[in-house]
Protein backbone atom coordinates (compact mmCIF):
# COMPACT_ATOMS: atom_id res chain seq x y z
CA UNK A 1 0.00 0.00 0.00
CA UNK A 2 1.41 3.26 -0.73
CA UNK A 3 1.78 5.61 2.38
CA UNK A 4 3.10 8.52 0.02
CA UNK A 5 2.93 9.92 -3.38
CA UNK A 6 4.56 12.49 -5.08
CA UNK A 7 3.82 13.39 -8.46
CA UNK A 8 5.79 15.79 -11.15
CA UNK A 9 7.51 17.79 -8.60
CA UNK A 10 9.65 20.92 -9.41
CA UNK A 11 10.95 23.30 -6.81
CA UNK A 12 13.72 26.04 -7.02
CA UNK A 13 15.52 29.11 -5.62
CA UNK A 14 15.64 31.85 -7.40
CA UNK A 15 17.58 30.95 -10.82
CA UNK A 16 19.12 27.67 -9.02
CA UNK A 17 16.62 24.62 -9.53
CA UNK A 18 16.76 21.77 -7.67
CA UNK A 19 14.05 19.22 -8.75
CA UNK A 20 12.54 19.39 -12.06
CA UNK A 21 9.78 17.08 -12.38
CA UNK A 22 10.67 14.17 -9.65
CA UNK A 23 7.83 11.46 -9.16
CA UNK A 24 8.01 9.29 -5.90
CA UNK A 25 6.04 6.82 -4.12
CA UNK A 26 6.75 5.10 -0.48
CA UNK A 27 5.27 1.74 0.18
CA UNK A 28 4.41 0.35 3.87
CA UNK A 29 7.79 -1.14 5.19
CA UNK A 30 10.00 0.54 2.89
CA UNK A 31 13.41 1.46 5.11
CA UNK A 32 14.80 4.25 2.32
CA UNK A 33 18.02 6.19 2.38
CA UNK A 34 17.64 9.36 0.47
CA UNK A 35 20.98 10.33 -0.78
CA UNK A 36 23.24 13.03 -3.10
CA UNK A 37 26.02 15.56 -2.58
CA UNK A 38 25.68 18.46 -0.23
CA UNK A 39 22.88 21.08 -1.91
CA UNK A 40 21.20 18.47 -4.26
CA UNK A 41 18.28 18.96 -1.84
CA UNK A 42 17.36 16.44 -0.05
CA UNK A 43 16.14 18.47 3.02
CA UNK A 44 13.93 20.77 1.09
CA UNK A 45 12.70 17.35 -0.18
CA UNK A 46 11.74 16.97 3.29
CA UNK A 47 10.35 20.06 3.94
CA UNK A 48 8.61 20.08 0.61
CA UNK A 49 6.51 16.54 1.91
CA UNK A 50 6.47 16.94 5.81
CA UNK A 51 4.40 20.57 3.92
CA UNK A 52 6.93 23.12 5.80
CA UNK A 53 7.67 24.22 2.11
CA UNK A 54 5.25 24.79 -1.19
CA UNK A 55 6.36 23.35 -4.19
CA UNK A 56 6.64 25.07 -7.53
CA UNK A 57 4.94 22.79 -9.07
CA UNK A 58 3.38 19.21 -8.35
CA UNK A 59 1.76 17.48 -6.07
CA UNK A 60 2.09 15.55 -2.56
CA UNK A 61 -0.73 13.42 -1.21
CA UNK A 62 -0.43 10.99 1.95
CA UNK A 63 -2.66 8.37 3.09
CA UNK A 64 -5.41 9.21 5.28
CA UNK A 65 -4.60 8.73 9.21
CA UNK A 66 -0.72 8.59 8.42
CA UNK A 67 1.25 10.15 11.70
CA UNK A 68 4.47 11.43 10.20
CA UNK A 69 7.44 11.72 12.73
CA UNK A 70 9.85 14.40 11.41
CA UNK A 71 13.69 14.46 13.06
CA UNK A 72 14.88 17.88 11.67
CA UNK A 73 18.80 18.52 11.59
CA UNK A 74 17.65 22.50 12.08
CA UNK A 75 14.46 22.04 14.60
CA UNK A 76 14.38 24.55 17.60
CA UNK A 77 13.99 24.04 21.25
CA UNK A 78 11.68 26.04 23.70
CA UNK A 79 13.40 27.81 26.16
CA UNK A 80 11.99 26.81 29.34
CA UNK A 81 10.82 23.47 28.54
CA UNK A 82 12.85 20.30 30.64
CA UNK A 83 13.98 16.85 28.42
CA UNK A 84 10.56 15.30 30.27
CA UNK A 85 8.50 17.90 28.94
CA UNK A 86 10.04 17.70 25.25
CA UNK A 87 9.46 14.00 25.85
CA UNK A 88 6.04 13.76 27.18
CA UNK A 89 4.74 16.47 24.35
CA UNK A 90 5.19 13.62 22.10
CA UNK A 91 1.82 12.41 23.35
CA UNK A 92 0.28 16.27 22.66
CA UNK A 93 -2.57 14.69 20.46
CA UNK A 94 -3.59 12.10 22.63
CA UNK A 95 -3.95 14.84 24.95
CA UNK A 96 -6.16 16.43 22.56
CA UNK A 97 -8.08 13.16 21.97
CA UNK A 98 -8.80 12.78 26.10
CA UNK A 99 -10.14 16.30 25.80
CA UNK A 100 -12.63 15.55 23.35
CA UNK A 101 -13.19 12.19 25.47
CA UNK A 102 -14.55 14.16 28.02
CA UNK A 103 -16.22 16.42 26.05
CA UNK A 104 -18.58 13.39 24.62
CA UNK A 105 -18.95 12.33 28.19
CA UNK A 106 -21.12 15.49 29.22
CA UNK A 107 -22.66 16.16 26.18
CA UNK A 108 -24.13 12.22 26.43
CA UNK A 109 -26.65 13.84 29.27
CA UNK A 110 -28.59 15.55 27.12
CA UNK A 111 -27.97 13.66 23.71
CA UNK A 112 -30.85 11.82 21.19
CA UNK A 113 -30.75 8.54 20.47
CA UNK A 114 -28.60 8.99 17.69
CA UNK A 115 -26.58 11.30 18.99
CA UNK A 116 -26.02 8.49 21.51
CA UNK A 117 -25.19 6.14 19.06
CA UNK A 118 -22.71 8.31 17.54
CA UNK A 119 -20.94 9.48 20.70
CA UNK A 120 -20.35 6.08 21.67
CA UNK A 121 -19.12 4.83 18.12
CA UNK A 122 -16.71 8.30 18.88
CA UNK A 123 -15.84 7.03 22.47
CA UNK A 124 -14.94 3.49 21.41
CA UNK A 125 -12.84 5.08 18.43
CA UNK A 126 -11.09 7.30 20.78
CA UNK A 127 -10.30 4.28 23.67
CA UNK A 128 -8.89 2.13 21.07
CA UNK A 129 -6.51 4.67 20.09
CA UNK A 130 -5.31 5.79 23.49
CA UNK A 131 -4.98 2.89 24.63
CA UNK A 132 -2.73 1.56 21.07
CA UNK A 133 -0.31 4.48 21.60
CA UNK A 134 0.32 3.72 25.28
CA UNK A 135 -1.58 7.03 27.28
CA UNK A 136 -1.86 5.50 30.15
CA UNK A 137 1.60 4.77 30.24
CA UNK A 138 2.98 7.63 29.42
CA UNK A 139 5.57 8.23 32.74
CA UNK A 140 7.28 4.85 32.29
CA UNK A 141 7.62 5.10 28.35
CA UNK A 142 9.44 8.77 28.58
CA UNK A 143 11.54 6.98 31.04
CA UNK A 144 12.31 4.11 28.99
CA UNK A 145 13.24 6.12 25.89
CA UNK A 146 15.22 8.17 28.20
CA UNK A 147 17.23 5.69 29.42
CA UNK A 148 17.55 4.08 26.15
CA UNK A 149 19.14 7.42 25.02
CA UNK A 150 21.25 7.97 27.50
CA UNK A 151 18.87 11.31 28.99
CA UNK A 152 18.22 9.98 32.20
CA UNK A 153 21.89 10.40 32.89
CA UNK A 154 21.68 14.22 32.26
CA UNK A 155 18.58 14.64 34.52
CA UNK A 156 14.90 14.50 32.83
CA UNK A 157 14.27 17.41 34.95
CA UNK A 158 17.22 19.59 32.93
CA UNK A 159 16.18 22.72 30.95
CA UNK A 160 16.63 22.16 27.37
CA UNK A 161 18.30 25.18 26.70
CA UNK A 162 21.37 23.91 28.19
CA UNK A 163 22.46 21.21 26.54
CA UNK A 164 24.95 20.41 24.06
CA UNK A 165 24.09 19.72 20.34
CA UNK A 166 24.58 16.11 20.87
CA UNK A 167 22.35 16.06 23.65
CA UNK A 168 19.37 17.81 21.74
CA UNK A 169 19.65 15.44 18.89
CA UNK A 170 18.68 12.97 21.48
CA UNK A 171 16.20 15.06 23.01
CA UNK A 172 13.96 15.33 19.78
CA UNK A 173 14.68 11.62 18.47
CA UNK A 174 13.48 10.57 21.76
CA UNK A 175 10.29 12.70 20.85
CA UNK A 176 9.89 11.13 17.78
CA UNK A 177 10.38 7.98 18.83
CA UNK A 178 7.81 7.95 21.95
CA UNK A 179 5.18 9.57 19.23
CA UNK A 180 5.03 6.13 17.37
CA UNK A 181 4.49 7.13 13.79
CA UNK A 182 3.72 5.57 10.98
CA UNK A 183 6.45 6.72 9.11
CA UNK A 184 9.95 8.20 10.28
CA UNK A 185 11.15 11.06 8.78
CA UNK A 186 15.21 11.09 9.74
CA UNK A 187 17.15 14.11 8.53
CA UNK A 188 21.21 13.49 9.54
CA UNK A 189 20.18 11.69 12.89
CA UNK A 190 23.52 10.56 13.60
CA UNK A 191 25.18 13.85 13.42
CA UNK A 192 25.86 15.07 17.59
CA UNK A 193 25.32 11.18 18.37
CA UNK A 194 27.88 9.42 20.08
CA UNK A 195 29.06 5.93 18.91
CA UNK A 196 26.66 3.94 21.69
CA UNK A 197 23.64 5.41 20.80
CA UNK A 198 24.45 5.40 16.88
CA UNK A 199 24.58 1.50 17.59
CA UNK A 200 21.35 1.92 19.88
CA UNK A 201 19.49 3.76 16.81
CA UNK A 202 20.86 1.13 13.99
CA UNK A 203 19.35 -1.98 16.04
CA UNK A 204 16.35 0.60 16.67
CA UNK A 205 15.51 0.91 12.81
CA UNK A 206 16.94 -2.41 11.58
CA UNK A 207 13.70 -3.83 13.72
CA UNK A 208 11.86 -0.92 12.67
CA UNK A 209 8.44 -2.31 11.61
CA UNK A 210 7.02 0.50 9.76
CA UNK A 211 8.97 2.67 7.12
CA UNK A 212 11.08 5.83 7.71
CA UNK A 213 13.04 7.68 4.85
CA UNK A 214 16.40 8.58 6.12
CA UNK A 215 19.22 10.78 4.95
CA UNK A 216 22.63 9.93 6.21
CA UNK A 217 26.11 10.41 4.83
CA UNK A 218 27.55 7.87 7.28
CA UNK A 219 27.85 5.35 5.11
CA UNK A 220 28.68 2.32 7.43
CA UNK A 221 24.94 3.11 9.32
CA UNK A 222 23.25 3.13 6.05
CA UNK A 223 24.53 0.25 4.96
CA UNK A 224 23.05 -1.60 7.81
CA UNK A 225 19.61 0.06 8.01
CA UNK A 226 18.20 0.48 4.51
CA UNK A 227 16.65 -1.53 2.00
CA UNK A 228 16.44 0.72 -1.00
CA UNK A 229 18.38 4.20 -2.04
CA UNK A 230 17.08 6.82 -3.58
CA UNK A 231 19.95 9.08 -5.26
CA UNK A 232 19.52 12.97 -5.77
CA UNK A 233 21.19 14.25 -8.57
CA UNK A 234 21.26 16.79 -11.13
CA UNK A 235 17.51 17.74 -10.36
CA UNK A 236 16.57 13.77 -10.42
CA UNK A 237 15.57 11.42 -8.09
CA UNK A 238 16.32 7.89 -9.23
CA UNK A 239 15.63 4.37 -7.56
CA UNK A 240 18.21 1.43 -6.53
CA UNK A 241 17.04 -1.90 -4.98
CA UNK A 242 19.66 -2.98 -2.02
CA UNK A 243 22.02 -0.90 -0.08
CA UNK A 244 24.49 1.93 -0.21
CA UNK A 245 27.04 -0.58 -1.73
CA UNK A 246 24.78 -2.21 -4.04
CA UNK A 247 23.73 1.56 -5.12
CA UNK A 248 27.11 2.50 -5.93
CA UNK A 249 27.85 -1.04 -7.89
CA UNK A 250 25.33 -0.13 -10.30
CA UNK A 251 25.31 3.72 -10.53
CA UNK A 252 28.89 3.25 -11.68
CA UNK A 253 28.31 0.38 -14.10
CA UNK A 254 24.78 2.50 -15.49
CA UNK A 255 27.69 6.00 -15.61
CA UNK A 256 30.21 3.69 -17.22
CA UNK A 257 27.59 2.39 -19.84
CA UNK A 258 26.38 6.08 -20.81
CA UNK A 259 29.72 7.30 -21.19
CA UNK A 260 30.30 4.12 -23.70
CA UNK A 261 27.29 4.72 -25.46
CA UNK A 262 27.89 8.72 -25.10
CA UNK A 263 31.91 8.30 -26.96
CA UNK A 264 30.12 5.93 -29.46
CA UNK A 265 27.92 8.39 -30.74
CA UNK A 266 30.13 11.70 -30.74
CA UNK A 267 32.16 9.32 -32.99
CA UNK A 268 29.21 8.25 -35.42
CA UNK A 269 28.36 12.14 -35.24
CA UNK A 270 31.68 13.46 -35.90
CA UNK A 271 31.34 10.79 -39.02
CA UNK A 272 28.28 12.26 -40.43
CA UNK A 273 29.19 15.89 -40.18
CA UNK A 274 32.40 15.01 -41.74
CA UNK A 275 30.67 13.46 -44.77
CA UNK A 276 27.58 16.08 -45.33
CA UNK A 277 30.40 18.63 -45.13
CA UNK A 278 32.29 16.64 -47.70
CA UNK A 279 29.41 15.60 -50.43
CA UNK A 280 26.43 17.98 -49.94
CA UNK A 281 27.53 20.85 -52.74
CA UNK A 282 28.68 17.55 -54.95
CA UNK A 283 25.65 16.71 -57.03
CA UNK A 284 26.39 13.52 -57.24
CA UNK A 285 26.48 12.64 -54.09
CA UNK A 286 23.88 15.49 -52.74
CA UNK A 287 21.36 12.77 -51.80
CA UNK A 288 23.39 10.74 -49.71
CA UNK A 289 24.37 13.73 -47.74
CA UNK A 290 20.79 14.77 -47.10
CA UNK A 291 20.00 11.47 -46.08
CA UNK A 292 22.86 11.81 -43.55
CA UNK A 293 22.13 15.23 -42.54
CA UNK A 294 18.43 13.95 -41.94
CA UNK A 295 19.93 11.24 -39.43
CA UNK A 296 21.58 13.85 -37.83
CA UNK A 297 18.73 15.62 -36.74
CA UNK A 298 16.45 12.70 -36.15
CA UNK A 299 18.87 11.65 -33.40
CA UNK A 300 18.40 11.77 -29.84
CA UNK A 301 21.59 13.17 -28.21
CA UNK A 302 22.94 11.72 -25.40
CA UNK A 303 24.75 14.26 -22.86
CA UNK A 304 26.77 13.40 -19.75
CA UNK A 305 25.39 15.39 -16.91
CA UNK A 306 27.74 18.06 -15.60
CA UNK A 307 30.05 16.98 -13.25
CA UNK A 308 29.79 18.40 -9.56
CA UNK A 309 33.48 19.76 -8.49
CA UNK A 310 34.94 17.86 -6.44
CA UNK A 311 36.60 19.32 -3.25
CA UNK A 312 40.44 19.28 -2.85
CA UNK A 313 41.26 20.80 0.45
CA UNK A 314 44.98 21.72 0.96
CA UNK A 315 46.01 23.28 4.65
CA UNK A 316 48.64 25.63 4.65
CA UNK A 317 51.45 25.51 7.08
CA UNK A 318 52.96 28.00 8.74
CA UNK A 319 56.17 28.22 10.60
CA UNK A 320 57.19 25.16 13.20
CA UNK A 321 55.61 26.26 16.52
CA UNK A 322 57.72 25.49 20.24
CA UNK A 323 57.90 21.72 20.95
CA UNK A 324 54.53 21.68 23.50
CA UNK A 325 51.00 23.00 21.89
CA UNK A 326 49.28 23.39 25.29
CA UNK A 327 50.01 22.16 28.72
CA UNK A 328 47.16 22.31 31.63
CA UNK A 329 47.61 22.64 35.06
CA UNK A 330 44.38 21.42 37.31
CA UNK A 331 42.39 22.67 34.67
CA UNK A 332 38.62 21.88 35.67
CA UNK A 333 35.95 23.20 32.82
CA UNK A 334 32.90 23.77 32.89
CA UNK A 335 29.96 26.96 33.16
CA UNK A 336 27.89 27.26 35.97
CA UNK A 337 29.46 23.51 37.07
CA UNK A 338 32.25 21.56 36.72
CA UNK A 339 32.07 19.82 33.73
CA UNK A 340 35.47 17.30 34.37
CA UNK A 341 37.83 16.95 37.46
CA UNK A 342 41.22 18.71 37.23
CA UNK A 343 42.91 17.81 34.38
CA UNK A 344 46.75 18.24 33.88
CA UNK A 345 47.38 17.54 30.25
CA UNK A 346 50.30 18.22 27.37
CA UNK A 347 49.89 17.79 23.83
CA UNK A 348 53.34 18.01 21.58
CA UNK A 349 54.51 19.49 18.51
CA UNK A 350 52.84 17.16 15.28
CA UNK A 351 50.20 15.03 17.47
CA UNK A 352 46.91 14.46 16.00
CA UNK A 353 44.45 14.11 19.03
CA UNK A 354 41.05 13.12 18.86
CA UNK A 355 38.71 13.42 21.75
CA UNK A 356 35.93 10.88 21.88
CA UNK A 357 33.08 10.21 24.41
CA UNK A 358 29.61 10.96 25.15
CA UNK A 359 28.25 14.13 24.17
CA UNK A 360 27.94 16.33 26.75
CA UNK A 361 30.68 15.30 28.71
CA UNK A 362 32.56 18.60 27.72
CA UNK A 363 34.58 17.54 24.83
CA UNK A 364 34.16 21.10 22.71
CA UNK A 365 33.81 22.86 26.58
CA UNK A 366 37.33 21.49 26.18
CA UNK A 367 38.84 23.09 22.86
CA UNK A 368 37.47 26.32 24.09
CA UNK A 369 38.94 26.50 27.12
CA UNK A 370 42.41 25.47 25.66
CA UNK A 371 41.75 28.51 22.86
CA UNK A 372 40.77 30.93 25.69
CA UNK A 373 37.25 31.30 24.65
CA UNK A 374 35.54 31.11 27.70
CA UNK A 375 37.08 30.82 31.00
CA UNK A 376 37.57 27.91 33.61
CA UNK A 377 36.50 27.14 36.99
CA UNK A 378 39.64 26.20 37.94
CA UNK A 379 44.01 25.93 36.81
CA UNK A 380 45.06 27.37 33.88
CA UNK A 381 46.39 26.83 30.38
CA UNK A 382 49.68 27.47 28.82
CA UNK A 383 49.50 27.39 25.00
CA UNK A 384 52.82 27.23 23.18
CA UNK A 385 54.93 29.90 21.19
CA UNK A 386 54.54 30.56 17.69
CA UNK A 387 51.17 28.81 17.33
CA UNK A 388 49.03 29.93 14.23
CA UNK A 389 45.37 27.98 14.82
CA UNK A 390 42.81 27.20 12.51
CA UNK A 391 39.29 26.82 14.87
CA UNK A 392 36.62 24.69 13.05
CA UNK A 393 33.28 25.42 15.37
CA UNK A 394 30.55 22.69 15.83
CA UNK A 395 27.92 24.85 15.78
CA UNK A 396 27.37 28.92 14.76
CA UNK A 397 24.74 31.08 17.16
CA UNK A 398 23.75 33.05 14.07
CA UNK A 399 24.42 32.61 10.28
CA UNK A 400 25.47 35.91 8.06
CA UNK A 401 23.29 37.35 6.24
CA UNK A 402 26.11 37.91 3.18
CA UNK A 403 26.63 35.71 0.22
CA UNK A 404 29.58 33.18 0.06
CA UNK A 405 31.76 35.56 -1.98
CA UNK A 406 31.39 38.11 0.63
CA UNK A 407 31.89 35.94 3.60
CA UNK A 408 35.69 35.13 2.16
CA UNK A 409 36.07 38.24 1.09
CA UNK A 410 35.76 39.57 4.12
CA UNK A 411 38.10 36.97 5.52
CA UNK A 412 40.82 37.49 2.65
CA UNK A 413 40.21 41.81 1.49
CA UNK A 414 43.50 41.36 -0.56
CA UNK A 415 42.40 38.58 -2.79
CA UNK A 416 40.74 39.42 -6.11
CA UNK A 417 37.33 37.94 -6.93
CA UNK A 418 39.01 34.93 -9.45
CA UNK A 419 40.94 34.03 -6.29
CA UNK A 420 38.38 33.76 -4.20
CA UNK A 421 35.53 32.00 -6.44
CA UNK A 422 38.92 29.64 -7.40
CA UNK A 423 39.14 29.16 -3.50
CA UNK A 424 35.15 28.21 -3.23
CA UNK A 425 35.23 26.53 -6.18
CA UNK A 426 37.95 24.44 -4.77
CA UNK A 427 36.00 23.04 -1.93
CA UNK A 428 33.29 21.78 -3.95
CA UNK A 429 30.90 24.18 -4.68
CA UNK A 430 29.00 25.53 -7.90
CA UNK A 431 28.95 29.22 -9.16
CA UNK A 432 25.17 28.83 -8.15
CA UNK A 433 26.18 28.01 -4.66
CA UNK A 434 28.97 30.81 -4.52
CA UNK A 435 27.24 33.49 -5.55
CA UNK A 436 24.06 32.67 -2.98
CA UNK A 437 23.89 33.69 0.45
CA UNK A 438 25.14 31.50 3.20
CA UNK A 439 22.01 31.19 5.37
CA UNK A 440 20.25 29.70 2.29
CA UNK A 441 22.79 26.57 2.00
CA UNK A 442 22.42 23.52 3.22
CA UNK A 443 24.53 22.48 6.36
CA UNK A 444 27.18 20.72 3.73
CA UNK A 445 27.72 24.06 2.35
CA UNK A 446 28.02 26.12 4.67
CA UNK A 447 30.42 23.55 6.49
CA UNK A 448 32.44 23.91 3.12
CA UNK A 449 32.41 28.21 3.62
CA UNK A 450 33.45 27.54 6.99
CA UNK A 451 36.62 25.28 5.84
CA UNK A 452 37.35 27.74 3.31
CA UNK A 453 38.41 30.27 5.92
CA UNK A 454 41.09 27.81 7.76
CA UNK A 455 42.27 26.32 4.47
CA UNK A 456 43.36 30.04 2.87
CA UNK A 457 45.01 31.16 6.03
CA UNK A 458 48.64 29.48 7.25
CA UNK A 459 48.09 27.42 10.32
CA UNK A 460 50.50 25.07 12.33
CA UNK A 461 47.65 23.96 14.83
CA UNK A 462 43.78 22.91 13.94
CA UNK A 463 41.71 22.78 16.48
CA UNK A 464 38.12 20.96 14.48
CA UNK A 465 34.82 20.31 16.84
CA UNK A 466 32.77 17.70 14.46
CA UNK A 467 34.10 18.52 11.45
CA UNK A 468 32.53 15.72 9.52
CA UNK A 469 28.75 16.58 10.68
CA UNK A 470 26.66 17.42 7.18
CA UNK A 471 29.95 16.72 5.03
CA UNK A 472 29.10 14.33 1.96
CA UNK A 473 30.93 11.09 1.00
CA UNK A 474 33.33 12.60 -1.10
CA UNK A 475 33.82 16.24 0.87
CA UNK A 476 34.58 13.53 3.97
CA UNK A 477 37.09 11.49 1.94
CA UNK A 478 38.90 14.49 1.01
CA UNK A 479 39.33 16.39 4.21
CA UNK A 480 40.35 13.05 5.84
CA UNK A 481 43.51 13.26 3.33
CA UNK A 482 43.80 16.93 3.65
CA UNK A 483 44.23 16.01 7.65
CA UNK A 484 46.65 12.99 6.67
CA UNK A 485 49.00 14.69 4.90
CA UNK A 486 48.70 18.22 7.57
CA UNK A 487 52.09 18.65 8.68
CA UNK A 488 50.85 20.68 11.83
CA UNK A 489 48.84 19.22 14.81
CA UNK A 490 45.21 18.25 15.16
CA UNK A 491 43.37 18.43 18.12
CA UNK A 492 39.37 17.04 17.00
CA UNK A 493 36.01 15.98 18.68
CA UNK A 494 35.39 13.42 15.97
CA UNK A 495 32.68 10.16 16.61
CA UNK A 496 33.65 8.34 13.32
CA UNK A 497 36.28 6.05 13.82
CA UNK A 498 36.48 5.44 9.89
CA UNK A 499 37.26 9.10 9.28
CA UNK A 500 40.07 9.22 12.21
CA UNK A 501 41.54 5.96 12.17
CA UNK A 502 43.95 6.88 8.93
CA UNK A 503 45.61 9.99 10.86
CA UNK A 504 45.20 10.01 14.62
CA UNK A 505 48.15 9.62 16.28
CA UNK A 506 46.63 9.48 19.89
CA UNK A 507 42.74 9.19 21.09
CA UNK A 508 42.16 10.44 24.47
CA UNK A 509 38.53 9.09 26.23
CA UNK A 510 36.68 12.31 27.83
CA UNK A 511 34.80 10.09 29.87
CA UNK A 512 37.39 9.31 32.26
CA UNK A 513 37.76 12.16 33.72
CA UNK A 514 33.99 13.89 33.39
CA UNK A 515 31.62 14.54 36.44
CA UNK A 516 28.67 13.94 33.99
CA UNK A 517 29.19 10.15 33.69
Amino acid sequence: MSILNVENLSHGFGDRAIFQDVSFRLLKGEHIGLIGANGEGKSTFMNIITGKLMPDEGKVEWSKNVVVGYLDQHTVLQEGQTIRDVLASAFAPLFDLETRMNEICSLLETATDRQMEEYMEELGTIQDLLTAHDFYMIDSKVEEVGNALGLTEIGLDKEVTQLSGGQRTKVLLGKLLLSKPDILLLDEPTNYLDVNHIEWLKRYLIDYENAFILISHDIPFLNEVVNLIYHMDHRELNRYVGNYDKFMEVYEMKQSQLEAAYNKQQKEIAELKDFVARNKARVATRNMAMSRQKKLDKMDIIELSAERPKPEFHFKTARTPGRYIFQTRDLVIGYDEPLSSPLTLEMERGSKIVLSGANGIGKSTLLKSILGLIPSLNGNVTLGDYLEIGYFEQELSELPNTTCIEEIWNEFPGYTQYEVRSALAKCGLTTKHIESKVKVLSGGEQAKVRLCKILNRESNLLVLDEPTNHLDVDAKQALCEALTEYKGSILMVCHEPDFYEPFATAVWDCSKWTTRL
